[in-house]
């Protein structure tokens, strides 16, 4: 039998003020294309399906779109909620979506969803536990101390009725540390996973009577503990951080029990994200130009920063994202900022001025400053003599 693992697909997330809902299309209709060659028995998909717990009419239309292919396809799809989803939003029609072998887990009730079917070697079980915090669990175990995600974690797995001898997968949305350190951050996976404490990690040994565990949460595809404890990743790169990230999809084939084999798909994006750094008059020399289309973040090294920069650029590079400088003025603020010398000796009005500069390339006006230090007085940040 053959599994493929997505999770973090965010499916309506935007780059600053670009949707990416085309982009998504494309790298769903490349995991078909993949499903269809390596002849995949099972998609497994590993939480945060959605962006947001509201998601659009058109990410809604985008997903809908993807499960119809897979269902007329034969293939099986196993599906979980993460941080990031409304349980009740994807939990909707689950009941109509398993008579078309798309089985869903949006919320956890008290045990883990079960589904098994057979190949040549016999049952495989697969058990989907949705994102759950501490306190969904402790409300079914009342009697049980459950102070943590690893307690809440550890408890619902317990629960779970299989037999060892058999291939058992499993499917979850957690911050899974291994025992040597914690997985390595994308940088797109929001506050919850970058500020994330102890209270928040479960520890892989939670794992260990699973032959497979398809996480999502991590956006990074890697490894934890185990090569068979693995974050998929997200399929695109959401964030500058992601820029060298090699996205892919892992593919399982599993044979007997104990004898199980993943190799890693590489997928290509249909815009690359790109960072470009140099002399604002040097990057946009035709012999220069790769790629218009990609998504751009420029930092710009021109010792002044440039009128209408982002106008300028956007005319060679229409998906530009942001600009930045890297300066001797910059760097300058940077260390003044390092060595804690800042609110020292420069005023709240010298240092939004240099911000403006830097942000904008222009001087703050008078009514901006005057409602910048309204907003910094109520904050409780600036006193009247500063």
């Amino acid at each position: 039998m053959k599994l493929l693992h997505l999770a973090d697909l965010h499916i309506g997330k935007s780059l600053n003020d670009y949707s990416l809902l085309e982009d998504q299309r494309y790298i769903l209709d490349q995991i078909l294309v993949l499903i269809a060659e390596h002849q995949v028995d099972a998609l497994l998909i590993a939480g945060d399906v959605y962006d947001k717990s509201i998601p659009s009419e058109e990410a809604v239309k985008l997903l809908d779109y993807f499960l119809c292919r897979l269902t007329a396809s034969g293939v099986k799809t196993y599906l979980i909620s993460g941080n990031h989803d409304s349980d009740e939003r994807l939990n909707f029609g689950s009941a109509l979506f398993q008579k078309n072998q798309v089985y869903i887990a949006a919320k956890y009730q008290g045990q883990l969803f079960k589904h098994s079917c057979e190949d040549e070697f016999g049952l495989v079980n697969f058990f989907l536990l949705p994102f759950v915090k501490a306190s969904q669990v402790r409300h079914f175990f009342p009697e049980r101390e459950i102070a943590s995600y690893n307690d809440a974690v550890a408890a619902a797995l317990e629960q779970a009725e299989f037999n060892p001898a058999e291939r058992n997968i499993l499917l979850a949305h957690q911050f899974v540390a291994g025992h040597a350190a914690d997985p390595e951050l994308a940088g797109s996976e929001g506050a919850s996973a970058q500020v994330v404490g102890n209270v928040e990690k479960v520890g892989v040994d939670c794992f260990a009577a699973f032959d497979y565990v398809a996480l999502g949460h991590i956006h990074a595809p890697q490894s934890v503990g185990r090569p068979t404890v693995r974050y998929a990743g997200s399929p695109l790169k959401y964030s500058l951080s992601e820029i060298n990230n090699a996205k892919s999809v892992p593919l399982i084939t599993l044979g007997p029990k104990g004898q199980l084999d993943i190799e890693l798909l590489p997928l290509q994006p249909r815009r690359e994200l790109r960072q470009l750094k140099g002399q604002m008059r040097q990057l946009l020399q035709p012999e220069n130009i790769v790629s218009p289309d990609d998504y751009i973040y420029a930092i710009l090294t021109d010792d002044k920063p440039i009128n209408n920069a982002m106008e300028i650029f956007r005319q060679y590079y229409p998906n530009t994202l942001k600009i930045a400088y890297d300066n001797a003025h910059t760097r300058a603020i940077g260390q003044a900022v390092l060595g804690g010398n800042v609110t020292k000796d420069r005023s709240f009005a010298e240092l939004l001025a240099d911000f403006y500069q830097l942000m904008y390339g222009r001087e703050i006006s008078e009514a901006e400053m005057q409602i910048m230090r309204q907003a910094a007085g109520e904050a409780g940040v600036l006193n009247e003599t500063d």
